[in-house]
């Protein structure tokens, strides 16, 4: 294996420095287990003060890192255009941070033009932190991933996450195909860590019909290093608005492509 690029390992290692100080004060910010704090931007779609504390942490600590990054987020949009584009979801399954809960994330994940080539992934509650670098393997907390063996879908746990945006009738539609294939159907709340649970075989699978850059830009090396297989994201209007994902352990990846009716690459 060829050595990484000097100048993305070194935005690599800063950019875990900088998520996990950001972590930090997320959990610094965290509310009390209850009902939920925050206001609502749409239907279960929540927006907490921390979301924007994070995002405008790290967006000056990155630009004082590197000052010729560009940098988009999830709260803020895109602040600076740059070859090497830095993608922040600062609070990833606010719903769960609003009520206490522990599965949410800071994510942070680096482009070059439209290639995904690194992330960052802390989960500070549950004390996990995934990393990954194109070409040089995917990582939770120092040790090195990959998708799941499973080969029976019967034997399979496929994640499917929720938005308000999907009609009833598309999102019912989905859940019947992946029981239909005799798979066990979850929903956490977290599109960047069901991901990365998928990098790490946790889970066998994840489809959301509608989701974000910021909500997969970290977790999509995670993907490609741990040899999961995913949809097109970027090229079917990810980059620039929300689009649809599936990502799968490389076993079951085609038999749920085909049930849920979602191509891959």
């Amino acid at each position: 294996m060829s050595s990484p690029n000097p100048a993305i390992a070194c935005r690599l290692e800063a950019a875990r420095a900088v998520v996990h100080d950001a972590a930090c004060l997320a959990m610094s910010m965290r509310p009390p287990p209850g009902g939920p704090a925050g206001k609502q931007k749409a239907a279960q779609d929540w927006l907490t003060e921390t979301d924007g504390a994070v995002e405008a942490f790290i967006a000056e600590r990155m630009k004082a890192l590197f000052p010729d990054d560009g940098f988009q987020g999830e709260e803020g949009g895109v602040a600076r255009a740059g070859q090497l584009r830095w993608v922040v979801d600062p609070i990833d399954g606010t719903s769960n941070y609003a009520r206490g809960r522990s599965r949410w994330c800071v994510s942070l994940g680096l482009l070059d033009g439209d290639d995904p080539i690194a992330g960052v992934i802390e989960a500070p509650a549950l004390g996990e932190v995934y990393t990954a670098l194109r070409g040089h393997g995917a990582f939770l907390n120092g040790k090195r991933i990959q998708a799941s063996p499973v080969t029976d879908p019967a034997s399979a746990m496929i994640e499917m996450g929720w938005s308000n945006r999907v009609p009833k009738p598309v999102f019912m539609e989905k859940i019947d195909a992946i029981m239909d294939l005799g798979a066990m159907p979850r929903s956490g709340g977290s599109g960047a860590l069901a991901l990365a649970d998928v990098a790490c075989g946790r889970l066998d699978g994840y489809i959301e019909i509608v989701i974000n850059l910021w909500d997969v830009a970290a977790a999509l090396p995670l993907l490609a290093e741990a040899g999961a297989r995913v949809s097109p994201f970027l090229r079917t209007g990810g980059l620039t608005g929300p689009a649809t994902i599936l990502a799968a352990n490389p076993h079951i990846a085609d038999a749920l492509s085909k049930a849920v009716s979602i191509p891959l690459e």
